[in-house]
């Protein structure tokens, strides 16, 4: 594993996830997913996941980041996460600052209302580009890639990814439902934590 060079606050995060509280109907929902990395580690293909929901505004993002993040933890290689959307609005600010509240460095590389985000995990790894996007965007793959849908909305309003190898219904419940509430943070943070161990069984499953 490489959590020697992870930022020491997200790698204490990492190792205080709990993949053991995952549930067997959840991890049958993850399975294929793991059987789709496990194959293109196995017959040594680059691996492209790209997270697609509605707005490409919180949960694609917190699970793009996670994904690249978790890879690297567990030694991964050669492979990329992606984000996009049915449509593209803004990377959600209460979606970065919870990153940011766990440790990753991020800073904006342009201004509103679609700002880019420099997001870093480590010192010596590619920091991940955050903003939102189609899913179908040319800084997404065209080809070659696994559609992730990550809200339940965006699976039914989008049947078929162009060019994807397969896609994987994997969704959460929208943190969005607490925006403006007393417990916008708390179920952010909630929201970041769930995706980021079931991802983290992902990873070690697949490597």
């Amino acid at each position: 594993m490489a959590e020697e060079q992870l930022f020491q606050t997200i790698e204490k995060t990492i190792k205080s996830l709990q993949i053991d509280e995952i549930s067997e109907n959840r991890k049958a929902v993850l399975g294929p997913l793991v059987s789709y990395i496990k194959n293109k580690i196995k017959n040594n293909e680059a691996i492209a996941l790209n997270f697609i929901c509605t707005h490409n505004s919180r949960r694609s993002h917190l699970s793009q980041v996670w994904a690249q993040t978790l890879a690297y933890y567990v030694g991964i290689k050669n492979i990329t996460c992606y984000s996009g959307g049915t449509e593209a609005t803004a990377l959600f600010p209460m979606a970065a600052e919870t990153l940011k509240n766990i440790g990753f460095q991020i800073s904006t590389l342009s201004d509103p209302p679609n700002p880019v985000y420099h997001i870093k995990y480590a010192a010596d790894a590619h920091p991940v580009i955050g903003f939102s996007k189609t899913f179908d965007d040319d800084f997404n793959p065209k080809s070659n890639f696994a559609a992730i849908m990550t809200c339940s909305s965006a699976d039914k309003g989008c049947p078929i990814v162009g060019g994807s190898d397969a896609r994987f219904p994997i969704t959460f419940e929208d943190p969005k439902a607490f925006d403006n509430t007393p417990l916008q943070k708390e179920k952010y943070h909630e929201r970041s934590l769930q995706i980021a161990t079931e991802l983290l069984y992902v990873m070690q499953e697949s490597s």
